[in-house]
């Protein structure tokens, strides 16, 4: 009875132990709890993680270890490549949006995504009451110098060759430290289970050459989201799904190396277009090194105008059309 009682004392000591660890971290509790195990001895020596509301914790080293599946295949360390001899970047041209939110509408039925969880959004911006607004569309920025891809404990966020920045939603464990080190806010969390209708695009790489990716799988609950500049359709030798669908020619897309980019209907030298209408990058002081430019709302091709106030008109779950 004294032994039982003694073993009974050590689990509640064990179990305030990790309580203790843990205390406080609520969302972050998550990312750990996938790695403790009751049959692991706890070593002692403390490691740091960044909680999703950016904030040290401390958790026992012992907890902290790769899962042995974690191991790459072949296929997936091909996919996690990309494209060799290319940067993609896109550039927005402000001036040219009016929030039609065709973007937004194809985006979504493309990938399956829906509401607030648009990976594609087009904001009202203002620089103060005495001058004129303008429509700004946001996407990632696919940064050359990712903070997602950092503090990801597992892998799942990763940055290819070609400057790509994707989520591999088997690996992703919702930990959302990803989310937390985005400085620009364009990740989204599928706190409930997606509602994607029938899922029809093939990703299951027998037609892919180089880029099978994650892109257009289903969406996973407890898993996160963002805009992936649809490595399928650039696979095919095709423009992401927002750039052929704007029509106002907002978007460019094309190689750096090549010093190209598109809008489907003209093709211009990037670094021309840069220095002529003084592109920029988003809080490039923060050394991230976004691959989507920006040119200004100045003299502006089209009048503004209040469009639609959020984008529950493209909660669109249906499969995309045949090509």
């Amino acid at each position: 009875m004294e032994e039982q009682d003694n073993n009974a004392k050590n689990s509640r000591r064990n179990f305030l132990k990790k309580g203790i660890a843990l205390g406080g971290l609520s969302a972050t509790a998550i990312a750990i709890a996938s790695f403790q195990k009751d049959d692991i001895e706890e070593t002692g020596e403390k490691v740091k993680l960044l909680s999703p509301e950016g904030e040290l914790v401390e958790i026992d080293k012992a907890y902290v270890k790769p899962a042995k599946n974690l191991s790459l295949p072949i296929d997936s360390k091909k996919i996690r490549e990309g494209i060799p001899n290319r940067k993609f970047v896109m550039v927005i041209d402000l001036a040219k949006c009016k929030n039609a939110l065709k973007c937004v509408s194809v985006c979504n039925k493309h990938h399956f995504v829906t509401g607030d969880n648009a990976w594609l959004k087009v904001h009202k911006m203002q620089e103060s009451k005495d001058t004129a607004p303008y429509w700004m569309p946001r996407t990632c920025m696919h940064c050359d110098q990712p903070a997602c891809v950092t503090v990801c404990p597992v892998d799942a966020t990763f940055k290819r060759r070609d400057g790509l920045v994707l989520i591999d939603n088997e690996r992703c464990i919702g930990c959302r430290f990803c989310m937390a080190a985005c400085p620009y806010s364009t990740r989204v969390f599928n706190w409930s289970e997606p509602n994607q209708g029938e899922i029809t695009m093939n990703m299951d790489g027998t037609e892919h050459t180089s880029t099978p990716e994650f892109a257009g799988k289903p969406s996973l609950k407890g898993t996160v989201d963002k805009c992936d500049f649809c490595p399928h359709a650039i696979d095919k030798g095709e423009l992401p799904h927002c750039v052929t669908a704007c029509p106002n020619g907002v978007f460019y897309f094309g190689d750096k190396y090549e010093d190209t980019v598109t809008n489907g209907e003209e093709s211009v030298r990037l670094s021309k277009l840069l220095e002529d209408k003084a592109g920029y990058r988003l809080m490039e002081e923060l050394g991230t090194q976004p691959s989507v430019y920006y040119l200004p709302p100045t003299d502006r091709l089209v009048d503004f105008k209040d469009g639609l106030k959020n984008y529950t008109e493209f909660q669109s779950v249906e499969k995309p059309e045949q090509s």
